[in-house]
């Protein structure tokens, strides 16, 4: 079993996944958020890899990616933060980038540099699984799952060959566009949750638009995590400590509260 799928090991236990663009606002607060949020209830890490052209990303994170990268943030040292991460924190580790950046590094390189600094996943939302094979057997090869997305207007045939290919869990996009903090959930997210646990046996966690302990809550009651970005980056840009522990525990407060279905 990997480190991701323990943590769906316990049925009831609902995952808690923020996300960080690593860099953001500096390597340190990168390594200092991380084990803040390690000891203070989330599941695993999703760390994204700053890159020019990140089109499933909102306003918030592009901006934070933009930042990393005038600070020179790369692909090399996005691996040696993640190795630094691994230092202090046991839970799974996920990297979140593009096949662009992959490609240029090397994809066999990729997956063992990621193996070496604990890396457990990779989610690329520019791959489609039919154009993944030499990547999906490289990570295999490294012990890293390859988690894909999905999205309420994907069609059953999508969904049937994610749910063979990802492994850890698949990532279900909420609504179609792309990230930020949105004041509601969307109304069909319930039926689109139904449609893939009818066609897939995968832990389903669901991203976008996902920024307080109430849409937490709800999402707990149809799936199995929850994956949280645009507002801790928002946290971060006031550098507030106390906030920042504040809203993880009460994100999880929330999963655990309505966990069970």
């Amino acid at each position: 079993m990997s480190r991701i799928a323990s943590v769906f090991a316990t049925p009831e236990h609902k995952a808690f996944i923020p996300y960080l663009t690593v860099g953001y606002p500096n390597i340190e607060a990168t390594l200092e958020t991380a084990s803040l949020l390690a000891s203070h209830g989330c599941d695993m890490l999703e760390l994204g890899i700053p890159f020019s052209d990140p089109l499933a990303d909102g306003v918030t994170i592009q901006e934070a990616s933009y930042q990393a990268l005038n600070q020179g943030i790369s692909p090399l040292s996005c691996l040696d933060t993640a190795a630094r991460i691994r230092e202090r924190v046991d839970i799974p580790l996920i990297f979140m980038t593009y096949y662009n950046p992959v490609f240029r590094f090397g994809i066999d390189k990729f997956c063992q540099s990621c193996h070496k600094s604990g890396i457990d996943g990779l989610i690329i939302p520019d791959l489609p699984p039919e154009e993944a094979g030499e990547l999906d057997s490289l990570a295999q090869r490294n012990q890293i799952d390859i988690i894909y997305l999905l999205s309420p207007s994907s069609p059953d045939e999508r969904v049937e060959l994610v749910a063979q290919k990802s492994r850890g869990f698949i990532y279900l996009i909420s609504l179609t566009g792309t990230t930020g903090v949105r004041e509601n959930l969307p109304p069909n997210l319930e039926g689109f949750v139904a449609r893939v646990r009818r066609n897939s046996s995968q832990p389903l966690c669901v991203g976008f638009g996902i920024s307080t302990p109430e849409h937490a809550r709800e999402v707990a009651k149809i799936a199995d995590g929850v994956i949280v970005g645009s507002r801790l980056i928002q946290l971060l840009d006031e550098q507030s400590t106390d906030s920042i522990v504040d809203f993880v525990k009460s994100f999880r407060e929330a999963l655990d509260s309505r966990g069970q279905k």
